[in-house]
């Protein structure tokens, strides 16, 4: 019975025998490749952990905010979900509201029921009171603003790194082929003035220009690979938070936002203004008394 060997990749030493042969213009073609595949190689694997870190984050992320009535609750418990683009953005939603609630609030009178997430948590304390404190529209502009800020920020966070896989992929084949056009150019150039064209004489310098194409398509197919499915990643990723960006300000807006008509803004503002006159007409009866 007759049997066949299988012969082990690079058993044969194709790729050392071409390697050997190639032109000192090759062998630096070459090398470039090499580079540019570290890099790559670099990218593919920091890229896919920053992914699947993202991915698995905001997972969490999503369910723990989904889970609660306020958009401010998890702002408050100080839960981290670090990697996830979903959560910055939060965080610098957030972060923008509560400055205003503390700086620039509006005091809104309660219903009987109260209004708002917390209004039946019997909370005290000036954030929790989302019933009685909100915020102005051009207030909640700003918050808009930094939502889309931070969304653009992790976009081009996502997608840093991407140009290097998309170099190796467009650029890989073209400086393997330009190392194997140079090499045949040597290699014809030296049958010619040796007046020898043989297949012995012409086998050893054809070999050593091809190795060239062959280590750009090993870096080109892999990074090529690679930068179609991590498109298509950062794509979802990024509709996601867009989203996400989208449904955070519309909580933010029914919950911290005073959206009532003008009149009744002017009719609250005269009612504030008329109780501080009482106030103060009362303050003044309790010093002259004194």
């Amino acid at each position: 019975m007759t049997s066949f060997p299988i012969t082990p990749l690079f058993a044969d030493g194709a790729l050392q025998f071409a390697f050997e042969k190639a032109t000192t213009e090759g062998k630096i073609t070459i090398g470039t490749l090499i580079i540019v595949s570290l890099f790559s190689w670099t990218v593919i694997f920091t890229k896919a952990w920053q992914l699947w870190r993202a991915r698995r984050e905001a997972k969490k992320f999503f369910a723990s905010y989904r889970a609660t009535r306020d958009p401010l609750e998890l702002a408050r418990k100080n839960e981290d979900y670090d990697g996830a683009p979903a959560y910055e953005l939060y965080v610098a939603g957030a972060d923008e509201l509560t400055y205003h609630l503390k700086n620039n609030s509006i005091a809104v009178k309660a219903t009987a029921k109260g209004t708002g997430p917390d209004a039946d948590l019997g909370q005290t304390d000036g954030l929790a009171r989302s019933h009685q404190t909100k915020v102005s529209v051009a207030s909640f502009d700003s918050v808009k603003v930094a939502l889309e800020r931070t969304a653009s920020q992790q976009a081009l966070s996502l997608e840093k790194g991407m140009i290097v896989l998309s170099t190796a992929v467009a650029g890989g084949p073209f400086i393997g082929l330009l190392g194997t056009v140079w090499g045949m150019m040597e290699t014809f150039s030296g049958i010619a003035k040796a007046n020898s064209a043989s297949l012995t004489a012409m086998a050893p310098g054809v070999a050593g220009a091809l190795i060239a194409t062959v280590v750009g398509l090993f870096v080109a197919i892999p990074a090529m690979f690679a930068y179609n499915f991590m498109v298509s990643s950062i794509r979802a990723i990024t509709q996601e938070l867009d989203n996400f960006a989208t449904e955070f300000a519309i909580a933010i807006e029914h919950a911290y936002v005073d959206n009532r008509p003008l009149a009744e803004e002017i009719t609250a503002a005269n009612e504030a203004l008329g109780d501080r006159l009482v106030s103060a007409i009362r303050e003044a009866k309790v010093t002259l008394a004194r």
